[in-house]
């Protein structure tokens, strides 16, 4: 399936980005870029408690007051609307509902209880002064560890406790392994409750045509038709009577995926109000209101004997889940507990997953969900290197998988090939000179300043296929669709059933369309985010674009470029075998080179439409061409980090002295893409590694509801990047691509925690949880200096 880079040539090259003169000139075309005529403004009254009965609701002034043309409750909106029902048979996972809008309890704060409909946004907040709803106030469950008290009241009544999700698994012998270990270390670790923080809060628009019974839905998402057949089935209408429209949107970084209960209301009321209604969260609600994600605590116990060598290894992880579940709540132990031990050489193994509800917003996915993995497994490591006082460089050598090890069969069954982690992690050394700043680090310490380097080697896995979602007993498919069309001009069209939400899609997979056919990515649009256009694919998430989408539409180019070689051989009385297409001229293969033939592509397009009977023999007229492709169970790409900071012990800061990153993720499609993948996602990792915090108190009230509470980093803060690109192709997906786009952030969190308690290590303590504030350093820091 694979070429060889140097047989590219539209792939690999470096061209500025097609939707850049769009959305630097002003020209986006996002959500409140939609003029809607007549559309009314929807807005919600949200609760104060984080959890208590509702007693009773009094809409009767609000619906009284100027402008406001409905306001209904979720008695109302269950009538129009379907439950959300999250139920995959899965062992230790429990069932749940949810209404479109809170009946009988609100469960955290900012839980939507009432929606309002008025000819705007101000005439709509002003009515939701005028909702009366009297409250019932309950017990609070505001950590994880409330959740697994059996005494603590239920979030959910209709579940026997708050543990929703409760995975354990055991591979080969650990209890044999810790038995005859030299020692058994035990480490823990603590991430912080994080939002996916998109530049563009959540939005929509609905227009319901009651002549076609017809529901058009813009929205900003990142799986449109997923998101098409979840919207049809709670409306009871069918899927051919929805369509969902993403434009352009301001990110999404997981919080994009799921129908929300917003949404779900907003497009009830339209069809049943049969006018268009259009909704804009605002910044406090999105930080209230929308999905969260990272709250875990981790401890491993790691079984070595006196050189450092891993035998076995336990793992247990909780993870508070918030209030409701739009997702299902094992997820956690497949994109982390499966994969955990990454580069590393161990077959005794075994993971104990807890996912509890507690009154606090319901999670989703966050770029790189599984972003603590790396972070465990190589602060593990760093942890037997300093109880055993070894090198932790050398720790790592001793574990690590060598390449002629490859392809490796991890102790749950996941398959490692294709990665490079032993290459990139030496390749990092070699760069910021690991001995040489040892040796400074001495020095440094001898004049009381306190540098810190930490090292971070990543198995990302990017694309998860259909084998992969049935092993894991999670309905849906990781294959993806794609459709490629010659027009009668020889202009290409193509379609994809991603969802864009900033990657440059429209640049990367238009060079993936180009190789596969031999035409130049200038002549080449992109259709994306139209379910009417775009075939039924399974959207954007988990780093699938480049491999799921990108090799979909390589494939489909490739028929595409068969039938126009076929034609092209007819018309010349030559073997197709004997030809190419490139800059969409049909050429020659003589002598060991290529000549023109004066055939083009829009010749042989025109013919294929507008002259069938001069097609070969059976041979269908146009040049339209449709294909599908379910990528391997998963695929990886892998890097290594090296972060190198100064704490400064007398305040906590820390300040960055220099970020190096060595990464494979194959075949690249476009290098000005991935270089700003590999930018945000670190950025992001160490953006939520030092400040980004959702602080709950113990009454279960937010108090991180704007963006000063809410700290994010800047470039002020953050270090320049020294990208080493390493990459080598993927032999079992289409042109050998593997993805990236999550590691960035895995590595990130990792590094910088290794690399703070590498300056830290002269005064004994250990920086076992996140955010790396100041305070938190000269806490631990406090009586030791």
């Amino acid at each position: 399936m694979t070429e060889s880079p140097s047989e590219f040539h539209y792939i690999g090259k470096h061209l500025a980005r097609k939707e850049d003169y769009r959305l630097l000139t002003g020209h986006g075309r996002y959500i409140d870029d939609i003029e809607m005529p007549g559309a009314l403004h929807a807005c919600f009254v949200r609760s104060p408690h984080a959890h208590a009965r509702i007693v009773s609701i009094d809409i009767a002034r609000a619906r009284e007051m100027p402008g406001v043309v409905a306001v209904v409750t979720g008695r109302e909106v269950a009538e129009w609307t379907t439950k959300l029902r999250m139920a995959p048979p899965i062992d230790g996972l429990q069932a749940v509902e949810m209404d479109a809008l809170p009946i009988d309890k609100v469960r955290f704060q900012g839980d939507p209880v009432v929606c309002i409909i008025a000819i705007d946004r101000y005439h709509a907040e002003d009515a939701m002064e005028q909702v009366a709803v009297d409250y019932e106030p309950l017990p609070v469950v505001s950590t994880m560890w409330q959740a697994l008290d059996p005494a603590s009241v239920l979030v959910d009544e209709s579940l026997t406790s708050n543990l929703l999700s409760h995975q354990h698994a055991q591979f080969g012998d650990v209890p044999a392994r810790k038995s005859e270990a030299f020692r058994v270390i035990e480490s823990t670790f603590s991430q912080h409750r994080q939002t996916q923080l998109p530049i563009e809060t959540r939005g929509c628009i609905a227009l319901w045509d009651e002549g076609r019974q017809h529901l058009s839905f813009h929205v900003g998402t990142q799986v449109p038709h997923p998101y098409r057949t979840a919207l049809a089935s709670r409306l009871r209408l069918t899927e051919s009577q929805v369509t969902v429209i993403s434009p352009d949107v301001g990110g999404g970084f997981g919080q994009k995926i799921a129908l929300y209960r917003e949404e779900l209301t907003v497009a009830a009321l339209a069809r049943h109000l049969k006018r268009p209604i259009r909704w804009r969260e605002d910044r406090l609600e999105n930080l209230l209101a929308s999905a969260q994600s990272r709250e875990d605590f981790c401890r491993t116990r790691a079984a070595v004997d006196a050189e450092g060598r891993l035998l076995g290894l336990e793992m247990e992880i909780i993870e508070d889940f918030g209030a409701y579940s739009f997702f299902p709540g094992n997820y956690l132990a497949r994109v982390v507990a499966m994969v955990l031990t990454g580069p590393y050489k161990v077959q005794d193994y075994s993971f104990d997953v807890k996912v509890v509800l507690t009154n606090k917003v319901g999670n989703a996915p966050m770029r790189a969900p599984m972003a603590i993995t790396s972070w465990v497994m190589e602060g593990t490591l760093e942890s037997i290197a300093r109880e055993l006082k070894l090198d932790p460089i050398e720790v790592r050598r001793l574990n690590m998988l060598h390449p002629e090890e490859l392809p490796y069969t991890m102790a749950t069954g996941e398959v490692l090939a294709d990665v490079t982690p032993r290459e990139t992690m030496e390749g990092v050394l070699a760069a910021i000179d690991y001995r040489a700043f040892r040796e400074r680090q001495q020095q440094a310490r001898a004049s009381g300043r306190y540098l810190g380097l930490g090292i971070c080697t990543v198995v990302e896995p990017t694309t998860y296929g259909s084998r992969f979602y049935k092993a894991a007993g999670i309905q849906g498919s990781g294959h993806e669709a794609a459709w490629v069309r010659i027009e009668p001009s020889g202009i290409v069209t193509a379609s994809v059933g991603m969802g864009a939400t900033g990657q440059g899609y429209e640049t990367s997979l238009a060079q993936a369309i180009a190789e596969g056919l031999g035409v130049a990515p200038q002549q080449i649009h992109l259709h994306i985010g139209h379910t009417d256009i775009a075939p039924y694919g399974m959207g954007s998430r988990g780093a699938r674009g480049g491999t799921a989408g990108g090799g979909a539409l390589y494939l489909c180019a490739q028929e595409a470029r068969a039938k126009v070689l076929a034609i092209a051989a007819q018309q010349l009385g030559l073997p197709a075998g004997e030809l190419r297409l490139l800059d969409s001229a049909v050429e020659h293969s003589v002598g060991g080179g290529w000549r023109p033939t004066g055939l083009s592509l829009a010749g042989i397009a025109r013919l294929a439409y507008l002259d069938p009977t001069a097609l070969p023999e059976g041979m269908n007229p146009g040049l339209e061409f449709h294909k599908t492709y379910d990528p391997p169970p998963m695929t990886y790409s892998n890097s290594t980090h090296a972060c190198e900071v100064e704490v400064d012990i007398a305040t906590g800061a820390i300040r960055f002295e220099r970020y190096v990153v060595a990464e494979d993720c194959g075949t690249v499609l476009s290098p000005v893409v991935v270089e700003g993948q590999q930018h945000g996602a670190i950025a992001m990792g160490l953006s939520g590694a030092l400040f980004e915090h959702i602080v709950y108190d113990e009454s279960g009230q937010n108090l991180s509801g704007t963006l000063a509470d809410y700290l994010v980093a800047t470039a002020h803060e953050l270090p320049a990047f020294e990208l080493l690109p390493m990459h080598t192709p993927n032999r079992s997906t289409p042109a050998g691509v593997k993805g990236m786009a999550e590691g960035g952030v895995m590595g990130a969190i990792g590094a910088l925690t290794i690399a703070v308690n590498d300056a830290l290590a002269p005064f004994g303590v250990v920086a076992e949880r996140q955010p790396l504030s100041p305070m938190y350093l000269r806490d631990l820091l406090r009586d030791k200096t």
